[in-house]
Parts: structure tokens; sequence; C-alpha cells
């Protein structure tokens, strides 16, 4: 259980840790793969990597959500901690001009260099607002597709994360997020690491407790539409014991 004390303190963490990523450009050591080359490690295809804005890859994530979310013409589009948007930039081309794509972000820097790429770049189908997924900056019964990648598992309070998410869509709208979750209990070191919080590994559910979580805040026919065992930036000791999911699900 995270204290309240604790869930200001990792919030802070987290925050600070991708602020600085924004502003640096760089997750990973000068010895490690390019943003783009991780990008592609983690789902997204050379056509992906190509078609969007080189600033918004990051090489930041667990997945790729837009592949398996079915995103239609005209859709509006809601991303859970966008980042430097290159979710909200494949997200715009597949809704075209009809539909809208929003991002939110609670690190300032980010939103800035994600509203920069899309104002350089001539996006007119896409937004980013600052804010926290918990209390998210949108309108009820506006969205019809809500997204994420690999975010959630930073908040200290998924359950609410998932209400908002519940509360933002319309009628038979529908979720599909890319997260980690865990195939067994973690060590308590872990779970106390502020770096482990913002390496998206300490803050894991159980794999049946996400999805109980997300079916506690309302949701129905979630299922896992696909996952992999997760070793990127793992270390020796959580070696098989993080997962990649990608889970979809309805507002009924």
């Amino acid at each position: 259980m995270v204290t309240k004390m604790k869930e200001r303190e990792v919030k802070d963490f987290v925050r600070e840790r991708y602020g600085e990523i924004a502003k640096t450009r760089r997750r990973s050591s000068c010895c490690g793969p390019s943003a783009a080359e991780a990008a592609m490690q983690i789902g997204y295809s050379e056509e992906d990597v190509k078609n969007v804005p080189e600033p918004s890859i990051m090489g930041l994530g667990c997945g790729n959500p837009i592949v398996l979310a079915n995103l239609r013409e005209g859709d509006t589009v809601l991303d859970l901690g966008s980042g430097g948007g290159i979710d909200v930039f494949l997200a715009a081309k597949k809704v075209g001009p009809r539909g809208k794509v929003i991002g939110v972000d609670m690190t300032k820097e980010m939103v800035n260099r994600a509203m920069d790429t899309a104002s350089k770049h001539g996006y007119e189908n896409v937004e980013f607002r600052l804010g926290e997924i918990e209390n998210l900056p949108i309108t009820e019964h506006s969205v019809d597709v809500v997204i994420s990648n690999c975010v959630i598992n930073l908040s200290t309070d998924k359950e609410k994360v998932f209400r908002e998410a519940y509360r933002v869509l319309k009628p038979n709208g529908r979720i599909m997020i890319s997260d980690l979750v865990t195939e067994q209990e973690l060590p308590e070191e872990v779970r106390k690491s502020f770096d482990a919080w913002a390496g998206c590994v300490a803050g894991a559910l159980e794999k049946g407790q996400y999805l109980d979580t997300i079916r506690r805040a309302g949701f129905k026919n979630v299922r896992i539409v696909s996952e992999s065992t997760y070793n990127i930036g793992v270390s020796q000791e959580l070696s098989g014991k993080i997962t990649s999911v990608q889970v979809e699900a309805y507002k009924s």
C-alpha cells in the first residue's frame, strides 16, 4: 500500500525524471540503442518510425497500442501519458481530418515538446494538455478510444485512472492499453525503489489484479489481446517476472 506521502514523492520523482528525458531526448546511455531502434524493439514498425516526426520518437513504452486499436476515420482518441507524442501522431493519421487525438501528460516539458513538434509539422487534428491521468482535463462522454503506452503502471492509484478513462469515454467506447504486469511477486527493495518506479517496474500489478482493477472501474469484455515476456532493461533478478500486455476493454 502506497502512503499519501510516498504517493506524492513517487509522482514528483517520476515527473522530474521524465522532464529530464524530454529535455535531453535520451533515456538510455550513449552505448544503448537509438530511440528509433528502441521503438522498434517494443513493437513499432520501421514504417511507423518513418511516418512520425523524429522528435516524437523517444524509445519509451512497452508496446504499440495503435497497431491493435482499430482506429477509424473520425474517431476522437485520448492518449494517457502521451510523452513526446509518437502514439498521438500515429493515431492522427488513422482518424484523419474529421477525427481528433488528445494527448495528456503530467510533465510540462513533455507537453511543450509535443506541442512544438505538432506545430512545426503542421498537425491540425491533435492537441496536448497538461494534466494528471488520475484527474483528466477531458469532458465526460467525449472520447471514442483511450490508448496508453506503459504509463498507467507509473500511477499509484490505477483504479482511479481507469475510472477516469471510463468517465470520458462515450457509451460503447473502448480502451487499448499497453502496459507492464508481473507474473511473480517482486522483491520488496524493488517495490520501494524510486528508480524502479520511474522505470515502470515497481508500480506494476500482478496480471490478474491488473485486469480486476479495470473491471472494478466498470469496464466489460476485458481481455488480453497480446502478451510477451518483457526483458528490455530489466535486471537479471527480475528476468521472466515482467510481462508486456495489450489489454482491450469496453464501456458498457
